[in-house]
C-alpha cells in the first residue's frame, strides 16, 4: 500500500441516519484495492451526533433563547418549556435507536419517558376509535419495540425543528441548504450563504471535519455530493480545510455534480476546492491520485473540471477505458461507525419504512440500467446509460466480504433498475452456496418477472421491491417509453406479493399532456392496486424536466414548450416548461398525497377516489377505468 500519499472521503451533511451513503465505500474498497492509503468519515451522522447530546442542547437552547418570544415558534416553546426532559432523555433516546438499549423500549413506548412536542399531534390522528392509544392498529399488544421507535422518532423529528427554527432555517435531517444548490444557475446563493457568520451547525461540522483531518492528515479530500442537500455543507466543510490546512488538495463528485454541474463555468468554486469530478469517480480519483504524486500531467485528467492560472474553469477529459463495474472491488465500511446510526421508524407503513429503519448495506447488482428508454430519465448520462454487469459469481463473493466485515446481512441493491436476468443468477448463487442474506431494491415491474421468478427471489432472501409506476395510465406510459402496461404491472407486483415480498410503486403526476382526467384515472388505479394486495406502499412526486432527459432534449415530441433558461454558469438540470392542458397539478398532487397516504394505512380503499381532490363540484371528473378493472385482469 502507497503509505505516502492518503485519500480521505468524507459525507457531508445530509443524507439520512439510519446507514451510510455508499460513495464513500466504493470510493474506499476501490483505491484500497489498488494499494493507495483511503480512510472515510460521516461528517453527516457525526454532527447530528454531536448536537443531540446534553452538551450540544444546551447550546442549542441558548440559540432558541435568542429568538426574541414574540418570534419564537410552537416546537420552540414547547423545546424550552420542557428542555431538563429533553436535556435528560436525549441520551437513552438515543442508545435506543442504534441498538445499544433495546430494554428502554418499554418506558419509551407507554409515552411518559420523552417530552411531546408538536410533532406529536400527528398521533391523534389515528385513535380513531377513540380507545385512547392511537398506536394500537398499527404495532397491537406486542409491537413495543416498533411503537417506542416510532415515538422516539418524533422526538428526534421535534429536536430537527428546534435546530431549524432556533440555529439554520435551512436544515432537516435528509437535506440541508437544498435550495442554495438546487438547479440555481449562478453561484451567488451559495456564495453569499458560505460568507455569512456561521451558524452553531456549521461550527459543529467544521470543528469535526478538521478533527477528522487532524485524525488522518491526507493529501488529498474527497467531498461526495450526492445530493443537493449536502452541497452547502460540502462547501463549508472544504472552507474550513482550505483555512487551516491549505496544502491540502480537494475535490468534490457526486449525484448533484454528475446532473448539475456538468457545464460548470464559475471559477469561485474553486475558492473552495481545487477539483470536480464527473460521473463514476474510479478513473478520475485514480487519475487525479498520480497527478498529485507528480506521475501525471493536469492535461491528462479524466472528467475533470480545475480553474486555469489565468482564473477560469477549465475541463480535462484525456480519454481512457473506465474501470469495468466487474473490476471495481468491494465496498468497505471500516472506519464508518456502524453502530451508531439510528434505526428509524417515520412511516408506520411496513414496506415505507425500509428507507429509514434499520442498517442496510448499499450495493448495485449493475451499472446503470438495461433498459434506458424512459423519456423522464437522464439517458443520457453515465450512470443510466453506460449498462455493466458483474457475475454472479462476483456478487456473492462481494456480499460474503461485506456481510464478514460489517456483521449485517441486509443489503439494499441500489440500482436504477436491477436487471430480472441477473437477480435471477444472484439468487441462484446464493441458494446454490447457502448464503443467508435479506434484501431488496429497484426493478421496472416487467413481464420476466413471473411468478416463478418472484418465487426464487423470495427464497433467496428478497423481502421488498420497489418499482416505477410513474403515472398510471396506459396512454402516458407509452408516451413515456416505459415498456409497461397498468395491467402488467397488476399482475407483476401480485406475483411478488404473493410470493411474501413487499412492493412499493414510485408515482408521477404533471407529465407532459397529463389532463384531470389522466390523474383521477391513476389514481383510480393505485387504488386498485391496493385493494387487491398488489402494492403495499407508494409515492406521489410532481414531475420535473430535466436537461438531459429525451423530453428536454425534444420538447415538441412531448406536446409542450420550454422556458428559457437564465444565463447558467453553475448549476443546469430542472427546466420548466408550458403544457398547453393548463392543469393545476400541484392542487391535484395534495390530493394524491393524501389519498396515497391514506391507502398506505389501510384507510378509504372503497371510497369514490374523487373525495380526495378539492376541486369545485362538477370540475372532478368521474373514472372511466371500470371499478374491478385490475380485479377481472388478475382472475380474482
Amino acid at each position: 500500500m502507497n503509505t505516502a500519499f492518503k485519500v480521505l472521503s468524507l459525507i457531508p451533511p445530509m443524507t439520512q441516519l439510519n446507514t451510510p451513503y455508499p460513495s464513500t465505500a466504493y470510493l474506499t474498497g476501490f483505491l484500497r484495492g489498488r494499494g493507495i492509503d483511503a480512510v472515510q468519515e460521516d461528517i453527516a451522522l457525526a454532527t447530528v451526533l454531536a448536537l443531540f447530546t446534553p452538551e450540544g442542547l444546551d447550546r442549542v437552547r441558548e440559540a432558541a433563547l435568542a429568538v426574541h418570544e414574540d418570534e419564537r415558534s410552537a416546537c420552540l416553546n414547547a423545546f424550552l418549556d420542557a428542555f431538563g426532559a429533553y436535556r435528560s432523555s436525549i441520551g437513552p433516546v438515543l442508545a435506543f435507536l442504534q441498538g445499544r438499549d433495546s430494554t428502554l423500549a418499554h418506558r419509551i413506548a407507554a409515552r411518559g419517558l420523552v417530552p411531546e412536542g408538536p410533532r406529536f399531534a400527528a398521533l391523534e390522528a389515528y385513535d380513531d376509535d377513540g380507545s385512547g392509544d392511537p398506536l394500537g392498529w398499527a404495532f397491537g399488544a406486542l409491537g413495543v419495540q416498533d411503537r417506542a421507535r416510532h415515538i422516539a422518532t418524533l422526538f428526534l423529528n421535534d429536536l430537527a425543528d428546534v435546530l431549524r427554527d432556533a440555529v439554520d432555517e435551512r436544515f432537516e435531517f435528509v437535506r440541508y441548504g437544498e435550495q442554495l444548490a438546487s438547479s440555481q444557475p449562478t453561484f451567488e446563493p451559495l456564495a453569499q450563504a458560505l460568507a455569512a457568520p456561521i451558524t452553531l451547525l456549521d461550527q459543529t461540522l467544521q470543528s469535526l471535519t478538521l478533527a477528522a483531518v487532524a485524525r488522518h492528515q491526507p493529501q488529498l479530500v474527497l467531498l461526495s455530493v450526492p445530493f443537493p442537500g449536502t452541497v452547502y455543507a460540502a462547501l463549508r466543510m472544504a472552507q474550513a480545510i482550505k483555512a487551516a490546512h491549505p496544502t491540502v488538495r480537494i475535490a468534490m463528485g457526486g449525484g448533484y455534480v454528475n446532473t448539475e454541474l456538468r457545464e460548470l463555468k464559475e471559477p469561485r468554486v474553486f475558492d473552495f476546492v481545487d477539483f470536480i469530478t464527473l460521473d463514476a469517480g474510479e478513473r478520475p480519483v485514480l487519475s487525479l491520485i498520480e497527478h498529485l504524486q507528480g506521475q501525471r500531467s493536469a492535461q491528462r485528467l479524466q472528467r475533470t473540471f480545475s480553474r486555469h492560472a489565468d482564473g477560469h474553469v477549465q475541463y480535462t477529459n484525456m480519454v481512457e477505458p473506465e474501470i469495468a463495474f466487474e473490476d471495481v472491488g468491494t465496498p468497505t465500511w471500516d472506519g464508518l461507525p456502524l453502530h451508531q446510526y439510528l434505526s428509524l421508524l417515520d412511516m408506520l407503513n411496513p414496506m415505507h419504512r425500509l428507507w429509514s429503519d434499520g442498517r442496510w448495506n448499499k450495493l448495485t447488482v449493475a451499472h446503470g440500467c438495461y433498459w434506458k428508454k424512459c423519456s423522464f430519465c437522464d439517458v443520457s448520462l453515465d450512470y443510466i446509460g453506460r449498462y455493466e454487469t458483474a457475475s454472479a459469481t462476483e456478487l456473492v463473493d462481494r456480499i460474503e466480504r461485506i456481510v464478514a466485515e460489517t456483521g449485517q446481512t441486509g443489503f439494499h441493491f441500489v440500482d436504477e433498475a436491477a436487471p430480472p436476468k441477473a437477480l435471477k443468477a444472484l439468487a441462484e448463487e446464493l441458494l446454490r452456496r447457502g448464503v443467508q442474506i435479506s434484501w431488496w431494491g429497484n426493478i421496472r415491474f416487467e413481464k420476466t418477472f413471473t411468478p416463478e421468478l418472484a418465487d426464487l427471489l423470495a427464497q433467496s432472501g428478497c423481502i421488498a421491491m420497489s418499482g416505477g409506476l410513474e403515472v398510471a395510465s396506459d396512454r402516458l406510459l407509452k408516451l413515456m417509453q416505459k415498456g409497461v402496461s397498468v395491467e402488467q404491472v397488476a399482475r407483476v407486483t401480485k406475483s411478488f406479493t404473493d410470493a411474501g415480498v413487499l412492493v412499493h410503486a414510485y408515482l408521477m403526476y404533471g407529465f407532459p399532456t397529463q389532463t384531470v382526467q389522466d390523474t383521477v384515472d391513476a389514481l383510480e388505479y393505485v387504488r386498485q392496486l391496493f385493494e387487491n394486495g398488489c402494492i403495499q406502499s407508494g409515492f406521489f412526486h410532481r414531475f420535473t424536466c430535466t436537461v438531459h432527459s429525451p423530453v428536454g432534449q425534444d420538447p415538441d415530441a412531448y406536446g409542450i414548450r420550454l422556458l428559457p433558461l437564465p444565463e447558467v454558469s453553475f448549476a443546469k438540470n430542472d427546466i420548466g416548461f408550458v403544457d398547453p392542458t393548463g392543469v393545476d397539478h400541484d392542487h391535484l398532487g395534495r390530493g394524491l398525497r393524501k389519498a396515497i397516504y391514506n391507502y398506505m394505512h389501510g384507510v378509504g380503499l372503497e371510497t369514490d377516489v374523487r373525495q380526495w381532490f378539492e376541486l369545485p363540484k362538477g370540475q372532478c371528473p368521474k373514472p372511466t377505468v371500470p371499478r374491478h378493472a385490475l380485479a377481472k385482469a388478475l382472475g380474482l
